[in-house]
């Protein structure tokens, strides 16, 4: 199976192509960018696919994460997948972010939970927890950081996410400690990959996990009088 794997949810506009028959990843770009995936994604992707020496024809299936991050990310990443998708006439899967984040660690070591913690501003994440082996004991929800904090005090813990050094800068001595810390600014586009791959088609829907109303909300003046 050939997988392509668009991530522009976060601070990065990224794309891969997985190979299941290869045996792995055969092109990959990552461009760290908190604005402007949506000039960046269409060359980008151009570029991955050259690399790959595949047209999206060649292409089994497209993965895009779906949040929670940045809405306007999220649009231009969705919208592509969905683009190809639709002029391909290929099968096409959606993933949370919180999840590509946990998955790299899960795999190597699943005696650990993980807490999956995106920075989501005002002291608040966006907070997903896994027991050890991968079963969610927090379903993808926006929580107080302390919240998290209490996820990763508990037991020691993966703590993954954009937030992951927040979530572990708040743990005192007392509490456990961190099995691990990995705070990179978005999940590894790889990772988006082969999870794309293993995924059920039609149990995850291409949608937007915003998971929080915007912060930007129309001023009730501003509307026009309805007749």
């Amino acid at each position: 199976m050939r997988i392509i794997a668009i991530d522009t949810a976060l601070a990065a506009c990224s794309a891969a192509v997985l190979d299941t028959a290869y045996g792995g990843i055969i092109a990959s770009e990552s461009l760290p960018m908190i604005r402007g995936h949506a000039e960046a994604l269409m060359p980008l992707l151009h570029r991955v696919m050259e690399e790959a020496d595949l047209t999206f024809a060649d292409i089994d299936r497209i993965a895009v994460t779906t949040g929670p991050g940045s809405f306007t990310g999220l649009r231009v990443g969705i919208a592509a997948a969905r683009g190809i998708a639709l002029a391909a006439d290929k099968p096409i899967v959606g993933l949370s972010t919180l999840s590509a984040y946990a998955a790299p660690h899960m795999a190597a070591d699943d005696r650990f939970p993980v807490v999956a913690a995106i920075d989501a501003r005002h002291a608040h994440v966006y907070l997903q927890v896994f027991a050890p082996g991968g079963r969610t004991l927090t379903p993808p929800r926006l929580a107080p950081l302390g919240e998290a904090v209490h996820a990763a005090a508990a037991a020691s813990a993966c703590i993954v996410g954009s937030a992951a050094q927040t979530v572990a800068a708040a743990l005192t001595d007392a509490d456990a400690a961190p099995a691990l810390i990995d705070a990179r600014p978005a999940p590894d586009i790889a990772w988006v990959a082969r999870v794309g791959a293993v995924v059920q088609e039609g149990q995850s829907p291409p949608k937007p996990q915003y998971l929080r109303a915007p912060d930007a909300q129309p001023q009730n003046a501003a509307q026009l009088p309805r007749r």
